[in-house]
C-alpha cells in the first residue's frame, strides 16, 4: 500500500501548483519518504509520535498556567515537581502514590542515600 501510495504520489506532484497546500503537502511527503517509511524497516520503530505527543499536552497545557506562578523560586520549584511527575509516569507510577510515600519517609531516611527515593529506583525496590 505505501508503495501504491509513493507511485501516486509521484504522479500527482506535476498536476499540483507547487506553492498549493496540496503540492507542499506533496511535496514534504516525498522530501521525506525515507524517514515517513523507516519503521516498515525496523519493527521496534513506532508508526507514530503519538506517545511523544501525549508526553508534552501536559506543558502545552499548563503554559497559561504557568505564568502567574508568582516568583522564580515558585517556577523553579514547579520545574523540579513537574520533572518527578513526568519520571513517574515514565516508570509507569503513580506520582500521587510515589510524593505521598517518599514525603512520609524523607525525613527519616539517610541522606546518602536519598536517590533510592527517586522514582525509578523507588519503582524497582516496590517490585
Amino acid at each position: 500500500m505505501l508503495e501504491q501510495l509513493h507511485e501516486y504520489l509521484l504522479m500527482i506532484r506535476d498536476q499540483l501548483l507547487p506553492k498549493s497546500e496540496a503540492g507542499q503537502a506533496v511535496a514534504c511527503a516525498l522530501k521525506n519518504w525515507r524517514a515517513l517509511t523507516r519503521y516498515c524497516e525496523n519493527g521496534d520503530l513506532a508508526i507514530d509520535n503519538n506517545h511523544t505527543e501525549r508526553s508534552l499536552r501536559g506543558i502545552a497545557m499548563g503554559r497559561n498556567n504557568w505564568v502567574f506562578l508568582g516568583s522564580d523560586r515558585g517556577g523553579r520549584t514547579m520545574a523540579i515537581l513537574r520533572s518527578f511527575v513526568a519520571s513517574c509516569e515514565l516508570v509507569k507510577i503513580d506520582p500521587y502514590v510515589w510524593l505521598y510515600e517518599v514525603l512520609s519517609r524523607i525525613a527519616a531516611h539517610s541522606i546518602q542515600q536519598l536517590d533510592e527515593l527517586l522514582p525509578h529506583r523507588w519503582a524497582a525496590a516496590r517490585h
